[in-house]
């Protein structure tokens, strides 16, 4: 995932775990050349947000091990990763990732949804969780999601 390869670049490149805010920024910004600072500012945002990185005073602290992510030489990752995934496209993505073609997936989600009258995510997660796909993080949000 191209995601944890650069959430995990800078602190396997520092040999640590945790690393200020300001020095992550730096470190894919200008030292690698990936992202304006704005832009790894966002990436920061987006990594919390799925539960990759925490945020201890000044301090981001790998929620993951990054000496076991593989950053592949040569590799710059996209600016998609900038984009906050929305919770389907999260359970979407685990039942590819699982081997279910994904117009499969997505229409079998859409008759679930009008079958149940539920939102297509709650019909997403009640979809994975039929085939197997292990899908607890994204389940929460979805239910948070619910209760909002």
């Amino acid at each position: 995932m191209s995601l944890e390869a650069a959430v995990a670049a800078p602190f396997r490149d520092r040999g640590r775990e945790r690393l200020g805010e300001g020095e992550f920024v730096v470190a894919l910004s200008l030292d690698r050349d990936w992202f304006t600072p704005d832009q790894a500012k966002r990436l920061v945002d987006v990594a919390a947000g799925r539960g990759l990185l925490s945020r201890e005073g000044d301090d981001l602290v790998a929620e993951f091990d990054p000496a076991g992510v593989a950053v592949p030489d040569g590799f710059v990752p996209d600016e998609s990763v900038l984009r906050e995934q929305s919770t389907f496209e999260r359970v979407l993505s685990a039942l590819t990732d699982a081997g279910v073609e994904k117009q499969t997936a997505v229409a079998a989600i859409n008759e679930r949804q009008r079958e149940l009258g539920v939102t297509i995510e709650a019909a997403a997660v009640l979809y994975a969780r039929g085939r197997g796909v292990a899908v607890g993080d994204v389940a929460e949000r979805a239910l948070a999601e619910l209760e909002d």
